[in-house]
């Protein structure tokens, strides 16, 4: 049977090495004592394999978490930016604006397909979420909601299984 080009650039992104990550918690009350999200993400990234290369966590402002954006985009190293936080659709819920606005290649399905395993868990209030992945620049972005339940979901599910593909994609 033959191989699909998704294995084969899964096997190409493999023999590339370590991918490097950002990851930016977007939250009013978090510190870095109750982040759990990040704990967590970065122990995850480097059980996979591959590298966090910085941590911060920043107000659900606008123009703090579009200058993350930009810091982290700017910066050769970083490959992928893991947000989490600010998805939904109260009033301080801003992280999906911004990103909206600077993601040139959106990645629909990540949304699509976060939504549908969160279904699973939290039922019909997982139309509330305003997850979203894409491309700025040559940095993927990925946003999920700010529960630790949410993160998981998202890492295990989306987002590990298909990282050394998605730095590699962006990277070639």
């Amino acid at each position: 049977m033959p191989v699909s080009s998704s294995e084969q650039h899964r096997k190409k992104a493999a023999e590339r090495g370590a991918a490097t990550l950002a990851l930016v918690t977007v939250s009013d009350t978090r510190t870095e004592e109750t982040d759990v999200n990040s704990k967590y993400l970065r122990e995850r990234i480097a059980a996979a394999g591959h590298r966090a290369h910085s941590s911060r966590i920043v107000p659900d402002e606008p123009d703090q978490i579009e200058a993350a954006l930009n810091e982290l985009v700017a910066d050769p190293t970083v490959q992928i930016v893991l947000f989490n936080g600010g998805t939904g659709i109260s009033r301080r819920d801003r992280t999906y604006d911004v990103l909206s606005r600077r993601i040139e290649k959106p990645l629909t399905g990540f949304g699509e397909l976060f939504r549908m395993l969160s279904y699973e868990q939290v039922g019909a209030a997982a139309m509330l979420s305003r997850a979203t992945a894409g491309v700025v620049g040559e940095t993927v972005v990925v946003s999920t909601p700010g529960s630790p339940a949410a993160v998981r979901l998202a890492w295990e599910k989306l987002i590990e299984p298909e990282l050394a593909h998605l730095a590699w994609e962006v990277g070639r």
